[in-house]
């Protein structure tokens, strides 16, 4: 509901209409027992974490994003990761400067080169840029090995020449041609 552009207002009632049975109960007794000023979309987003989602759930989760790194996921499935794990440790991305830094830091090394020149500072564009560099990359290692198995095609003999070699007489004359019959008659 955060990422969501509406008013807080708006925010509480689509959670709210999303509730069933004990937890929209639960919301009606945190409504009673609320002044009606203080009873906004932040209120009962920290309310509802409060009393469903534990703080050992939370403090792990925060945990996993300070250790999330790109490893063997691609730049998208890194994006993905990194936006869910960020809604646990909000104070260490609160800013676009500190959301790029720990993004670019957890990407992988050969990807982090090329994007840490760039100095962007900007989410959305530093993900872009990410995306590029690793379809670039992807494609230069295509190529490459594309390269290598033309030159080791070249260099090795085809199929058919290793069939001919195995073949091929090496001791004696070989006949090219049709078999020639004697016709003498012998005496």
């Amino acid at each position: 509901m955060n990422d969501i552009d509406c008013t807080s207002r708006q925010k509480l009632k689509g959670a709210v209409f999303l509730l069933r049975d004990e937890e929209y109960q639960w919301r009606l007794s945190v409504e009673e027992g609320t002044q009606l000023d203080r009873l906004n979309w932040d209120y009962f987003n920290t309310a509802f974490q409060g009393k469903y989602v534990g703080a050992t759930y939370v403090e792990a989760c925060r945990c996993e994003f300070m250790n999330l790194t790109q490893g063997d996921k691609t730049v998208a499935e890194y994006e993905a990761n990194f936006l869910g794990l960020s809604h646990y440790a909000r104070r260490m991305v609160a800013y676009e400067y500190d959301k790029c830094v720990r993004f670019e830091d957890g990407l992988r090394d050969s990807l982090r080169v090329l994007i840490a020149l760039q100095r962007e500072r900007e989410f959305i564009i530093l993900v872009d840029k990410a995306k590029i560099d690793e379809e670039v990359k992807r494609v230069e290692r295509q190529n490459r090995d594309r390269e290598r198995g033309k030159n080791k095609r070249d260099s090795e003999p085809s199929n058919s020449a290793q069939k001919l070699k195995k073949w091929a007489r090496t001791n004696g004359p070989s006949r090219v041609g049709v078999p020639v019959v004697s016709t003498r008659v012998q005496q």
